[in-house]
C-alpha cells in the first residue's frame, strides 16, 4: 500500500512504532475500487480485501477474545460494507467508515464473548515529556543521528508488536488507528465513539508504554 513512514516527521524505517499517513493516491484508489464495486466488480472487492484484511483483523483482535472470533467480525463486516455500500457518502475517508463498521461487530461479539472487560490501569508518563501537539518532546531517534546505530526494523518490530498486543485493550485500539494506520484525531474519535479528551489519554498511556520499552532496550533511562 502507498504510504509515507516517518519517526517524529522524518521518512525512516524503524520499526511498529510508526506512523503510516496515507497518500493522496492511495485515499484515490479506495475511490476507483468503491465506483467498480458499486458497478459490480468483483475484482475491487478481492484488492479492498487484500488491502484492509490484516489491518481489521488486527483492530478486531483487540475487542474480543480470540482469533476465531475477530475472523468472524471481520467477515461480517465485509458483508456488511458490501450490503451498504449504496449507503456510503463519502463525508469520511472510506477506511474510517470501514473501520467504524468493523467496531460495531467486533464490540457486539466481545460483549457476546466476553461481557465483563478488565479496568485498565493507570500509566502515564510526566507529560512535559509531550509538546503541544501530543508528540514526544525527547524522540527516540538514536537510529536517525547515529546511521551506523540505525535499528533494524526487522528486529525490533517483534518487540514492539509484542509490547503492543500487551497494552490494554482501548489504548491498544487508540494506538493502533493513530500510530500503525495513520488515522487523524478527529477519525480515530469518530471509528471509536469517543470524545477527543478521552483518545488523547489513551493515546498518551499507550505511547507512554512503548516508549519505556524502546529506552529500556536502548539504555537511554
Amino acid at each position: 500500500m502507498a504510504g509515507n513512514y516517518a519517526v517524529n516527521g522524518r521518512p525512516e524505517g524503524a520499526g511498529f512504532l510508526l506512523r503510516w499517513r496515507p497518500t493522496l493516491r492511495a485515499v484515490d484508489a479506495d475511490v476507483e475500487m468503491l465506483a467498480l464495486l458499486r458497478d459490480g466488480d468483483e475484482e475491487a472487492f478481492v484488492s479492498l480485501v487484500s488491502r484492509y484484511q490484516q489491518p481489521m483483523l488486527r483492530l478486531a483482535r483487540s475487542f474480543v477474545p480470540s482469533q476465531a472470533v475477530a475472523e468472524e467480525a471481520v467477515q461480517d463486516t465485509w458483508l456488511g460494507m458490501v450490503r451498504g455500500i449504496e449507503r456510503f457518502e463519502g463525508r469520511s475517508s472510506f477506511k474510517t467508515w470501514l473501520f467504524r463498521i468493523l467496531v460495531n461487530r467486533a464490540r457486539s461479539a466481545g460483549t457476546r464473548e466476553h461481557p465483563a472487560a478488565p479496568t485498565e490501569p493507570l500509566h502515564a508518563v510526566d507529560p512535559a515529556r509531550f509538546n503541544d501537539q501530543g508528540q514526544w518532546a525527547d524522540p527516540v531517534d538514536r537510529w536517525i543521528e547515529e546511521s551506523e546505530q540505525r535499528l533494524d526494523a526487522a528486529a525490533w518490530s517483534p518487540v514492539l508488536k509484542a509490547a503492543l498486543e500487551d497494552l490494554p485493550p482501548r489504548q491498544r485500539q487508540v494506538v493502533l488507528l493513530r500510530d500503525v494506520e495513520g488515522l487523524s484525531n478527529e477519525e480515530a474519535c469518530a471509528v471509536l465513539g469517543i470524545s477527543v479528551g478521552n483518545q488523547r489519554v489513551l493515546l498518551h498511556r499507550g505511547r507512554s508504554q512503548l516508549r519505556e520499552i524502546l529506552e529500556s532496550k536502548m539504555g537511554k533511562r
